[in-house]
């Protein structure tokens, strides 16, 4: 299996996956659930980020569960789906975003497979921490689809489960934020520790707290998702499914195992 989709906020099922099928992957962070199906030929997986139902708050995820599981499975490209508000004027709800740079406000989650205790110390370079192989065919993709799309935005990533404050929604966006979330961190970081392509579809739901006189709500966010549900899942299916002609991309080049990974494969 080469490729896998995560999805967020209003996107808890690969409904235009064939043969679909479960699969419950054991890893050194617990189980992790997997549906596995083919779209044009290309098997792929699918993880619902939050579980089925949106169950689990963004800094309970179990991460590094997620990402050894799909490296376990011999994944090559991920892409993720994030329900994000935003803090430019000009990526309002509906717009998608295509975000290539990241900062990271999390403060209490695992943010690294290799942590110095019984792993190696891995220093991995994020300068570019999203792969531009990936993005720019999402982009192409998109085009065609005559979705409102950003080709570029920094992912101003908080904790949560709390929505942001009007001032640190002001701070992100003095710092160069564009778009607000709680989950593309550690997971982008994960994922390149592990020598995965990976890029995210990022579909702007509400304005950043202060940017509007109205109140931050989860089903003012579902209900934008479930508006365009459709399109991003096309978007990213199709996306793997042209990736898969290209050659292997030099992002992925991943030089130390993950902990417990070549044990497993041996």
């Amino acid at each position: 299996m080469r490729f896998a989709v995560i999805g967020g906020t209003g996107v808890y099922d690969p409904l235009l996956l064939d043969q679909a099928r479960n699969i419950q992957l054991p890893t050194p962070y617990g189980e992790v659930s997997l549906t596995a199906g083919y779209y044009q030929q290309q098997e792929i997986g699918f993880i619902a980020r939050h579980g089925s139902g949106h169950a689990t708050a963004p800094h309970k995820i179990n991460y590094r569960g997620i990402i050894w599981a799909l490296k376990s499975l011999g994944v090559e490209y991920i892409i993720a789906t994030n329900a994000v508000g935003s803090a430019n004027p000009s990526m309002r709800p509906g717009d998608f975003v295509l975000i290539d740079q990241f900062i990271d406000f999390t403060k209490t989650r695992p943010f690294t497979f290799f942590d110095g205790e019984s792993t190696p110390v891995v220093h991995v370079d994020v300068t570019n921490p999203y792969c531009h192989t990936l993005r720019e065919t999402i982009a192409n993709i998109g085009e065609g689809m005559n979705l409102q799309l950003h080709n570029g935005g920094c992912y101003a990533c908080f904790e949560g489960p709390r929505y942001e404050t009007a001032a640190e929604v002001k701070m992100a966006a003095l710092l160069g934020g564009d778009v607000l979330g709680m989950t593309n961190v550690p997971e982008v970081v994960l994922a390149r520790e592990a020598g995965i392509c990976y890029a995210s579809i990022c579909v702007v739901t509400n304005m950043g707290a202060g940017i509007t006189d109205s109140a931050l709500s989860h089903s003012e966010v579902s209900a934008i998702m479930t508006d365009n549900m459709n399109s991003v899942r096309r978007l990213a299916l199709d996306s793997l499914a042209a990736v898969a002609q290209l050659p292997s991309c030099s992002c992925s080049k991943c030089e130390v195992p993950l902990p417990g990974l070549q044990e497993s494969e041996s």
